[in-house]
């Protein structure tokens, strides 16, 4: 941490209000933006392509397993196409509901069914922040926002590293960052998947922070990686390789494709809709050969590009409609379902907030499990802002409570209070009111609710300057968690090993 942010005036966490943290549960039935027989139109047109078509995978391995399990692979190209029997079969073995364990097992999460979690920002090259400006992502960045991740109890943990720590060299920048990552947080595990040496190292420390076997460490879902598809239609190697290896351990894997549409994807959202879902299947079906069961979640990332400049566009009512849909067409076939809550703005602004809010409120609508990017996502990737955290998190927070139902019974209801109070009065004194009014409502971690002359008496802040203020107090009182000493030793021992060895070089 710099001079700078720990010097800063100091406050304990019990001053910034927080919900507790807690697994989520969404009790509202999803929206549904497109038919169920539409859904069921997509749904075919997307086993159309993968059979008429198909899809390339650019490992000579994921090819030769597609083939044994049926699939018809050209021999002169990456090219494999997929019967739609195939299909159907593989993907009925894709858990429901999985358990998700974290090395503190109170932050162990449920992934599937109405379950939400929110997940930190990850993979920026640059964070930015209203005293250090925009800068090149370090390990100093990335170890403070891995803190936040922490110290946050709406934020349920990292998946993939909040920002890349340039800094340090690639062939070692994993080992590094996941020491980090499992040093400065209890909650749950992530790595990327780029290369089976990385994966394996990052699968390494994972199991000797967890303190448990190689047997143990395959008997349960224990952390979380990506496995993007190139749209359109390509997997390459080093992913796909990935994703086996995860699969083969018993370990998480998102399969996402990434579809702009009108540059990667057709431009129209139907026809995005189907390209996706047939990427992400054709991935699914691949984790299900390697190990029938082995959990997933159906990743979605579809949105649209600027047509006047090219430009990615995020938090647009098109992603808001296709993570609905793309949510409809998870349930349809069982699937734990991932979706982001990204934004355009290059600033910690208003815009900022109400693209993040656009992209929030689709996941929730359309019952998301596994939201990325929730806390600090700005300049449609590009950065990991603190401020950001802190106005995400509140964004967060407020959408937690909204989660919670409305208890209605006799008790609540007061029905001998409004007969007391009666015409004309107030119910600041009433019994009813007294004996609740600490916890009735929710109270906010950013947003200000004084007057205006009181708002100004206290320095006028507005929400950004406020977030600014409160990333750096929750870091000033951050408290590392917990870590047995031995098992801490030898993390130590096998990462400062793996780096004299030279780490893995790209690809490995």
């Amino acid at each position: 941490m710099s001079r700078r942010v720990a010097s800063r005036g100091r406050r304990s966490l019990s001053e910034i209000k927080q919900l507790p943290f807690r697994n989520l549960r969404n009790p509202y039935p999803p929206l549904q933006v497109i038919s169920s027989d539409e859904i069921e139109f997509i749904h075919n047109r997307s086993l159309d392509l993968l059979e008429d078509f198909g899809c390339n995978f650019h490992l000579d391995e994921a090819r030769g397993l597609l083939k044994a399990a049926g699939a018809e692979v050209d021999l002169n190209s990456s090219r494999v196409r997929f019967e739609r029997g195939l299909v159907e079969e593989k993907i009925k073995t894709v858990p429901r509901l999985f358990k998700l364990n974290a090395r503190n097992s109170e932050h162990s999460l449920l992934v599937g069914e109405d379950n939400i979690n929110f997940l930190m920002v990850a993979s920026a090259p640059y964070t930015s922040d209203f005293d250090r400006g925009r800068i090149n992502g370090s390990l100093e960045t990335l170890i403070e926002l891995i803190k936040l991740s922490q110290a946050l109890n709406i934020c349920h943990g990292c998946q993939g590293y909040p920002v890349e720590p340039i800094d340090v060299p690639v062939p070692i920048r994993h080992l590094e960052a996941g020491r980090a990552m499992v040093k400065y947080t209890d909650k749950v595990m992530s790595g990327y998947g780029l290369g089976r040496q990385r994966l394996a190292d990052i699968h390494e420390i994972n199991r000797i922070a967890l303190g448990v076997t190689e047997e143990e460490f395959a008997s349960k879902p224990y952390m979380v990686t990506m496995c993007n598809c190139n749209s359109p239609l390509q997997y390459d190697a080093h992913l796909t390789s990935g994703l086996i290896e995860n699969a083969k351990r018993n370990q998480v894997s998102v399969i996402s494709p990434f579809t702009l549409s009108g540059a990667m994807s057709p431009v129209t959202l139907a026809g995005t809709l189907v390209q996706q879902n047939a990427e992400a299947l054709a991935g699914i079906v691949l984790s299900q050969i390697v190990r029938p069961g082995a959990p997933i979640l159906y990743g979605a990332f579809a949105s649209n590009v600027d047509m006047k400049s090219g430009a990615p566009a995020f938090g647009t009512p098109e992603y808001a409609k296709t993570t609905i849909a793309c949510g409809q067409l998870a349930r349809r076939y069982g699937f734990p379902y991932r979706s982001s809550a990204p934004s355009t703005s290059c600033a910690a602004d208003v815009q900022g907030s109400y693209e993040t809010a656009m992209s929030l409120w689709a996941c929730i609508l359309g019952h998301a499990n596994f939201i990325k990017h929730t806390f600090g996502w700005q300049e449609g990737g590009l950065a990991s802002c603190f401020e950001k955290v802190i106005m995400d998190a509140e964004l967060a927070q407020g959408l937690a409570q909204f989660m919670v139902p409305i208890e209605i019974n006799e008790a609540n209801v007061g029905y001998e209070a409004i007969k007391a109070v009666g015409p004309g009065g107030h119910f600041f004194g009433s019994p009813h009111t007294l004996e609740r009014y600490q916890t009735a409502f929710y109270s906010p971690m950013l947003s200000d609710w004084r007057n205006y002359e009181a708002w100004l008496e206290a320095g006028a802040k507005d929400a950004s300057a406020r977030a600014n203020e409160i990333w750096k107090k929750l870091l000033a009182d951050y408290e590392e968690p917990a870590l047995d000493r031995a098992i801490a030793e030898e993390l130590d021992a096998y990462v400062d090993r793996r780096i004299r060895e030279g780490g893995a070089p790209y690809g490995e």
